[in-house]
């Protein structure tokens, strides 16, 4: 397993749905574009477990051509448990099996 530490902002997507998400840093969304070259799902989706706080919780990294980076969703479950909101930047965990 490959485990990737950092820590982003979280942001609501402008169109339907008040989606929010964390862009990765450029430079660690290219290093898992590499390792998971060929493993993509529908719309270029990559399936990882994510870690917030005490949450962990299967998604997928989903590829931005606006940043060239890779977004991470963050469930209202998610920031409701870890009492997060848009503008916040809490310390995560992505990880890859391979």
């Amino acid at each position: 397993m490959l485990r990737y530490e950092m820590q982003g902002e979280i942001w609501v997507y402008p169109g339907k749905g008040g989606w929010h998400f964390v862009t990765l840093p450029a430079e660690l969304a290219a290093r898992i574009k590499t390792v998971m070259a060929g493993r993509a799902r529908p719309w270029g989706s990559l399936g990882v477990t994510a870690v917030i706080g005490k949450t962990r919780w299967s998604t997928s990294l989903f590829p931005d051509k606006a940043s060239g980076s890779l977004l991470l969703p963050v469930k209202a479950s998610v920031r409701q448990r870890e009492g997060l909101k848009a503008g916040d930047a809490p310390a995560l965990t992505v990880e890859i099996e391979l």
